[in-house]
């Protein structure tokens, strides 16, 4: 079953988005191609995952926009995140041969956060075990799954203190404001939560 005209649309905004942030990074700074490569996967990464957190609270518009299952797009927009977020560090590492690139830096709270990146890998995979380990967790692995908007704020954070890219005004704000359109995706999806358990236990009485 082919996207729906819709999709296609939504695709092409996110694909022209994507190459727009690339060539901006490039003419910031394109001496290193290794760490130019790891810019690109940071900010593609964070761009999918915040797409597929943004998408939660609109489960019916997102499956009419793609004419495919919401699960099936958020899973999809999920999965290129995440194989891009972790090219990012491994990228770096193929250049410094530093493990230390792969472990949270607690030697004083400006430098947890300006390698806040390091933490939010960890905790997307965590959101990630959880979500595939729902049948058997089937109380808890939302819990653990809302972890991934704590690894976005990680992210954020990071990219600001430290990412080349966030030098460009355009980019910080654009990025910035995608967390914070994250964020209110959250509290829309615990609102429409709230109000299906307060309509099933007025039905119920």
């Amino acid at each position: 079953m082919l996207l729906g005209k819709s999709g296609y649309t939504f695709l092409i905004c996110v694909f022209v988005f994507a190459m727009a942030v690339s060539a901006i990074s490039f003419f910031i700074d394109a001496s290193n191609p290794f760490m130019l490569s790891a810019r690109l996967f940071a900010l593609n990464g964070f761009l999918f995952l915040s797409i597929a957190t943004i998408m939660t609270p609109f489960l019916r518009e997102i499956s009419r926009v793609f004419n495919k299952s919401f699960i099936r797009i958020h899973h999809s927009f999920a999965a290129v995140g995440l194989v891009l977020i972790t090219l990012h560090p491994i990228t770096i590492f193929i250049q410094s041969f530093n493990l230390n690139i792969f472990l949270p830096d607690f030697s004083s709270f400006y430098g947890f956060w300006l390698l806040a990146g390091r933490q939010a890998l960890i905790v997307i995979y965590i959101g990630l075990a959880a979500a595939l380990l729902r049948r058997k967790i089937p109380k808890y692995w939302r819990l653990i799954h809302v972890l991934m908007y704590l690894a976005l704020l990680f992210g954020i954070v990071h990219a600001n203190l430290i990412g080349n890219s966030f030098q460009n005004f355009a980019i910080m704000v654009s990025y910035d404001a995608l967390f914070i359109v994250s964020i209110m995706a959250f509290f829309l999806k615990r609102l429409q939560q709230y109000r299906i358990r307060n309509r099933t236990r007025t039905k119920q009485t």
